[in-house]
This record gives C-alpha cells, structure tokens and sequence, in this order.
C-alpha cells in the first residue's frame, strides 16, 4: 500500500507512529503547518523543512478561488506549485464555506455560495471538491462536510452530521471513479458536543469502508475546551487505533498535548502563524505579547527552551523593536518561532511516549504552562 500507519509505541490513549505517504513519512504525533493559499504565511518551506516539520497542509476554498486548481494541476500540482516535496494535505474547503454565513446556501445537493474576493458565484458539491482536491494533488484530502458552531443544539449537530455522512458516500464516489493511488481520501467524523451523535457518526463511517485515515471535526469551533476534550475522549474509544487520526483546526499547545493525551496523532492550526503576525509567540510559560514595555531592554529569547533560529539569535528587546517600528522580519521571526514551539512540543511528546515518561511529562508540561497567575498576552 501507498499509505501506511505503524504505531510503535503507546502511553495510555497517546501514541507514537509513522504515517507513510508518497511523499514520505511523518512521524506522530505531529504538527502540520497550514499553507492556506500555497504558502505557511511568511515562512519559507525550506524553513518548515530545517524545523523539521513533516507535513503541510493546504486549502481547497481559497486554492480553487485563486489561482485555480486547474490551474495548480497544469503546473505540476500543488507539492511543484509552493515548492514542497513532503507530504501534504488539504482540507475540503468545508469550514470556509460555512464561515461565509450570508453568503452562502446550504442543500442536500451541496452548498452556493458567494467568493470573499470578488462576490462572484460558485458552487461546491461533493463530486466537484473531490475534483478541485484531485487537481491540487495532496496525499491526503478530505471529504466535503458541513461544519456548524461547536456550540450548536442537537438537532442542528444531527442534520450536519447525517449530511456529512450521506456527502461522505458521494465523494468516496467521485474519489474512486478519479482512481489517483497517490492520494488517500479522509472521512471526518462530526457531531457537535453530543457523545451520542459523536458515536453514531463514527460508527455509520467505518461500516463504509477501511478508510485510510479520519478527521475528527467540528471541534474549536466555539465550544468550550473541557467540551472539546469530552470529545476526544469519546472519539478515542471509538475510532479505530489501526489508523491515523487528524483533529482539524486545533493548535494551541496546551489543546496538543491535551490531544496528544486523548489519542490524537496529527493537527492542523492557522494560531501559530496568525498570532505571530500579530506579536504574540508561543513559550512554555504560556503566550507573551512582544510589544509589552518591560521587553523594551530584555535581552533574553522568546523562550528560554527553544532551538529555533529565532530564539538562538534574537533577544526579545530587538524582536519588540522590529514591531514598534513596523518591520516585516519581526512577524516574520515570530512566526519562524510558534511553528517551530508547535512542530518541537509534538517532538518531545513522541519521543516521551517512546521513552515511557510521557504521562509525567505532560502532567508537569501542563502545569508549568497554566502555572502563570496572569497570562501575557
């Protein structure tokens, strides 16, 4: 097979393993940098690949709005396109879709809906995203859903997660008649915050088939965390440990390792990035904002702990000047630093679940990053 998942070593529901695409290996648990539009922004992907980030992933909405996938695919394909040789996924476009509110409409046939950039119509269906991904050319994509608010009643969570099943067995569909091995199709199992649905929706999944992955959505969408980790917890007893198991759109670090805890292998998050474009980096003593006054003079790194270029060669007193003074390398160095937190913290919780230490370590990793009276941010 193209694709393979090999746990090597548990601790608990939290695993170790390595997930084999065409383009390579990932080693799990791991942190998968987000490259919306082709790009992780302001980061170079020999930068990503010096961190040692394994895998990226990319988004189907904004990728078909601009350039085009057919346009992606004429010129090799999205790994050619960014100029990334590892493995790669990208999302549906689900979730920005549904983020359009009012511009949009939901049925059973799929979703119409209006582009941010310039108004004009489009229309996404599970057979044509199933498309769009197939032009794109990531290892893995995944399947079309509907995404409503993490806080949402049961009977909204019911009809999104009934029709993101019935859109399910359409795609896989159109994925079959598109017959790419080089590409492996993710369910995503949604619900809401209802164990109930949770189980149903996982259960209705795997009776379709031995998919080669799953998603695990509709999470850190509004709900609240222990909320958030209710559902891990139920989504651990009830997917299947054979496979490799993606929690979407979940970056935070304390929300990783709680993750990490609860059974998880691979995330995704726009956070790292985003917040370092905005001044705040990620350390081990939670999140510090860089335009604070007390940095002004500090000459310490961001984190103390850290091995990134950013915090073996720059003080937090120049990293607070670039922002002052509006330069671009300051969210540049920023966000080097939270992908490089994110992509280490996922290393270390691997190399501690091989090791055995791993339910001391996040316990004291844990309590060392909440153990600060007021956050700085």
């Amino acid at each position: 097979m193209t694709f393979t998942f090999d746990r090597i070593a548990a601790a608990g529901a939290a695993r170790a393993g390595v997930f084999t695409t065409p383009h390579g290996q990932v080693e799990t648990p791991a942190f998968m940098a987000v490259g919306t539009a082709a790009t992780v922004k302001a980061l170079d992907p020999l930068e990503l690949e010096a961190m040692g980030c394994q895998m990226i992933l990319a988004n189907t909405y904004h990728l078909h709005l601009r350039p085009g996938d057919e346009l992606v695919r004429s010129l090799g394909g999205v790994h050619r396109f960014m100029g990334w040789d590892g493995p790669m996924l990208t999302d549906s476009g689900g979730f920005q879709v549904f983020s359009l509110e009012s511009l949009r409409t939901v049925s059973d046939d799929g979703v119409e809906f209006r582009s941010h950039i310039d108004g004009s119509r489009h229309r996404f269906t599970p057979e044509s995203v199933m498309q769009i991904e197939g032009n794109l050319g990531a290892d893995v994509i995944m399947q079309f859903d509907h995404v409503i608010p993490g806080q949402s009643g049961d009977v909204a969570a019911r009809d999104a997660s009934e029709r993101s099943i019935r859109w399910l067995l359409r795609c896989n569909a159109a994925f079959e008649r598109l017959r790419n091995p080089d590409q492996a199709l993710f369910p995503i199992v949604q619900g809401g915050i209802h164990p109930t649905l949770r189980c149903e929706a996982s259960r209705a999944i795997q009776s379709e088939g031995d998919w080669l992955g799953y998603g695990i959505g509709g999470l850190s969408v509004g709900e609240s965390k222990p909320d958030m980790y209710a559902m891990l917890d139920v989504m651990n007893e009830e997917l299947p440990t054979h496979r490799p198991r993606y929690l979407m759109g979940v970056g935070f670090p304390e929300d990783l390792v709680e993750g990490v805890r609860r059974g998880v292998d691979m995330f995704d998050c726009v956070a790292p990035t985003r917040m370092g474009r905005n001044g705040t980096a990620f350390t081990a003593d939670g999140r510090l904002n860089v335009r604070r006054a007390e940095l002004k003079a500090d000459p310490r790194p961001l984190d103390e702990t850290c091995e990134c270029s950013t915090c073996k060669r720059f003080s937090r007193a120049y990293i607070r000047h670039l922002f002052v003074a509006d330069e671009i390398l300051g969210l540049r160095l920023v966000s080097l630093h939270n992908v490089h937190f994110l992509v280490a913290l996922m290393r270390r919780s691997r190399a501690a679940i091989i090791d055995g230490t791993f339910d001391a370590w996040s316990r004291d990793w844990l309590a060392r990053y909440h153990s600060r009276p007021t956050p700085v941010s």
